[in-house]
This record gives C-alpha cells, sequence and structure tokens, in this order.
C-alpha cells in the first residue's frame, strides 16, 4: 500500500517547526529518486536526450548542491574538497554507478536532516553570505532554497529518466 506524500505523515522529529517543510521536501525527493532509479539502467546514467542533464548529473548535482547550500547556512565557506566535486559535477567517471549516486544522496539527506535538527529557529533570518561575493541571504533561505532546488533537480531527472526508459 502506497504512503501519503511525506508532508501529508506529520513532523519529523527532531525538526524545528518552520523547517518542517525543508524536511518533508528533502525526504520526499528522496524517496522519488530511489523508486525512478528502481531498475535504471546503468548504460542510460549519463545519456542526455535531447541535449537535458544527464540523470547521473542530477545524482551528483543534488547532494553537492545540498552540502554548498547546508555549509553557508552554517556561516562557513566552502572547503577545496566542495570545489573539487562541484567543478566534477555532470562528468562520468569510472565506477559511479546508479547505486553509488544513491548511496551518496542518501548520506548528505541524512546530513541535512541532522543539519535541520541542529538549527536553531531564532537564527533563520541570520545574514548568510554566499560565495565569494558574499551574495546576501539569510539561514531561511539558504535552507529553503535547498528544498526547492533539490525537488526542481528531481522533477527534471524524473522525466529524463522516464524518456530514457522510453516510457
Amino acid at each position: 500500500m502506497k504512503q501519503p506524500e511525506v508532508w501529508m505523515r506529520g513532523p519529523v522529529a527532531g525538526i524545528p517547526a518552520l523547517l518542517q517543510p525543508v524536511a518533508h521536501t528533502l525526504l520526499q525527493a528522496q524517496e522519488e529518486l530511489h523508486d525512478a532509479m528502481k531498475d535504471f539502467p546503468e548504460t542510460l546514467l549519463w545519456q542526455q536526450p535531447m541535449g537535458v542533464a544527464s540523470v547521473g548529473f542530477h545524482l551528483q548535482h543534488i547532494p553537492g548542491v545540498l552540502d554548498r547550500l547546508f555549509t553557508y547556512a552554517a556561516g562557513q565557506s566552502l572547503s577545496p574538497v566542495q570545489m573539487e566535486y562541484l567543478t566534477g559535477e555532470g562528468k562520468q567517471i569510472e565506477g559511479v554507478t546508479v547505486n553509488s549516486l544513491l548511496t551518496a544522496l542518501d548520506g548528505q539527506i541524512k546530513a541535512a536532516i541532522a543539519g535541520l535538527k541542529a538549527t536553531e529557529e531564532s537564527s533563520l533570518t541570520d545574514f548568510r553570505g554566499v560565495g565569494r561575493k558574499q551574495l546576501p541571504s539569510t539561514v531561511m533561505g539558504l535552507l529553503f532554497h535547498s528544498a526547492e532546488h533539490t525537488m526542481r533537480h528531481t522533477g527534471q531527472l524524473l522525466v529524463t529518466a522516464s524518456v530514457l526508459k522510453g516510457q
């Protein structure tokens, strides 16, 4: 029996009330991505039908963006490792599989949920600079964008995967 969407299952334990939509969105994306990748052929992982981003790109990009946005929300700058990961997004790397990408995604969503649990609601409107230019945002802005951005790429992946599988 199919469960209701994550947001209709009640609050995620330990997440501040104002951040429940972020947690719900990340967990919903995680479920949808796992469902879409069941039996997805490895040979299609880096295909770009009509020039759109590959399924592999989306599966690399989502964890990377979550990591970067949560780093900024914590008031930190990106590390050299994060910058290196960013430059590798979308590039086919030997040994990378659907399973390894989903494992990385799961780890990053787990870290994001832990980050949400550690976020004080009183900090949500605190200024956070983004990138080298320190573009203005807030803790809340970064966390909500992480959810929105994740779901945007999830939708794109779902369409691309369906086209590739011919469904």
